[in-house]
């Protein structure tokens, strides 16, 4: 992850896996096998049941990192039931054998990174090489361990359209095991404390803008996107296919070596609804930051002040332009906070048209905190706002077609951004 301004990288292009088990998985044993050939190797190491840490500063460091990871494991792997990293990405089945995951301190990752992740092609095994500062910090460790885990699933193996969508898994996972309540017990059994999220409102809001997963160097939000990934394992609006049951699916079934995206795989889990659907439904929910994330929200209740939304150009008369720089591209959206011209309760208004197919929304909320919503039909939404409720506009990119777009090269296609007006009665952008 970026720690401090600093890259991580992920080594997950070069090798390739074999075809999905067929049959129920072989009960683990207890402790997994060590392998010292996967990574660099040495002769000073502590152990775990599914981990080794080789060449730790000391015992305290390592003891440390091995409960950390011990602790993500056994939320992850053991009670989610993600594929373990002890198994290699070449079996056929998930009977075994299962090896240790090795994790190396390095007095220089490389790239100016905190960490990374690497991977035995041959074993079909990773193992992390983590920066001696980093050895005991969660965010970090965790982070790469989430690389792991999706190196470990396979199916985004050596597909270059996924491979931005790599960071934002690994930042979900992290925030995840610090955050959630879905790894409460998990870190309780290892001593772990509740941590604070990663989510970078600025970004995510203030540049809501941009693809969904943008890998563009300098500019991007791939490390930032992995909010998109929490909605759909809170999955707060029911989408059948979705939720935290199925979300290795995302993984499972993904078409094997069609270099897809993975928007392509959440539009067949969550069949009859479209993929457009569910991003359109996350952003309007990202309006209030209502998905499911008690401290992203609280976060963005103390911080909302602070994040741009300066998106529309006022013509008069109650008209609205979006701004060109502004523009919504492939799966983004513009979140327009809106101001009652009743300086309350009253009726609101939206009329949005544009030049290519867009869902909007109306986001309104109580001052309870509730959150609800008015899909815009034909571009068109109204509300009524009672005492003390407030109201977003949110509009998004959503073309007919899905995309096979790379994140680390933008098509002309994916950056092309919505053009388009509004009308809005009783209140002003």
């Amino acid at each position: 992850m970026k720690s401090s301004g600093l890259a991580v990288a992920a080594l997950w292009w070069s090798f390739r896996a074999s075809a999905a088990p067929t049959r129920a998985r072989a009960v683990p044993p207890a402790e997994f096998t060590a392998n010292p050939q996967v990574g660099p190797g040495g002769s000073r190491f502590k152990d775990s049941p599914h981990f080794r840490v080789y060449a730790a500063s000391s015992d305290a460091i390592a003891n440390d990192a091995l409960q950390t990871l011990e602790s993500a494991y056994d939320c992850f792997v053991t009670v989610q039931g993600w594929r373990s990293p002890g198994l290699s990405i070449h079996l056929a089945s998930d009977d075994g054998p299962w090896y240790k995951m090795n994790v190396y301190q390095v007095s220089n990752p490389g790239s100016g990174a905190a960490a990374n992740m690497g991977a035995d092609g041959t074993a079909g095994l990773s193992y992390l090489n983590v920066g001696p500062e980093w050895m005991n910090v969660a965010s970090v460790t965790v982070h790469e361990f989430g690389h792991s885990l999706t190196y470990a699933e396979r199916y985004w193996i050596d597909q270059g359209r996924t491979g931005a969508w790599w960071e934002p898994m690994a930042n979900f996972v992290a925030d995840t095991f610090l955050t959630s309540p879905a790894c409460a017990a998990s870190r309780a059994k290892f001593g772990q404390p509740e941590g604070d999220t990663i989510i970078d409102l600025a970004k995510v809001l203030g540049d809501a803008h941009q693809v969904l997963v943008d890998g563009t160097s300098g500019s991007g939000n791939y490390y930032e996107a992995w909010p998109f990934f929490a909605y759909i394992a809170n999955n707060p609006d029911g989408f059948g296919g979705l939720g935290a049951a199925n979300f290795t699916s995302l993984w499972r079934q993904y078409q094997r070596g069609s270099n897809e995206t993975p928007l392509h795989v959440v539009g067949r889990l969550a069949a009859p609804a479209t993929a457009q659907a569910v991003v359109a439904r996350y952003w309007a929910r990202m309006a209030y930051v209502d998905i499911g994330h008690a401290q992203a929200r609280a976060l963005f209740d103390r911080t909302r002040r602070g994040i741009g939304h300066a998106n529309l150009d006022a013509l008069g008369g109650g008209r609205y332009r979006v701004k060109a720089a502004r523009q919504p591209r492939y799966m983004g959206a513009n979140i327009v906070p809106l101001q009652a011209t009743t300086g309350g309760a009253g009726a609101v208004g939206v009329a949005v048209s544009a030049d290519a197919p867009f869902s909007a929304a109306l986001a309104v909320r109580a001052a309870s905190g509730a959150v609800r919503y008015v899909d815009a039909v034909g571009g068109r939404a109204e509300a009524t706002l009672a005492s003390g409720e407030e109201a977003s506009l949110v509009v998004v990119n959503t073309p007919d077609t899905l995309y096979l777009y790379d994140p680390f090269a933008l098509s002309a296609e994916v950056s092309r951004g919505l053009s388009y007006e509004v009308q809005i009665t009783g209140a002003t952008a």
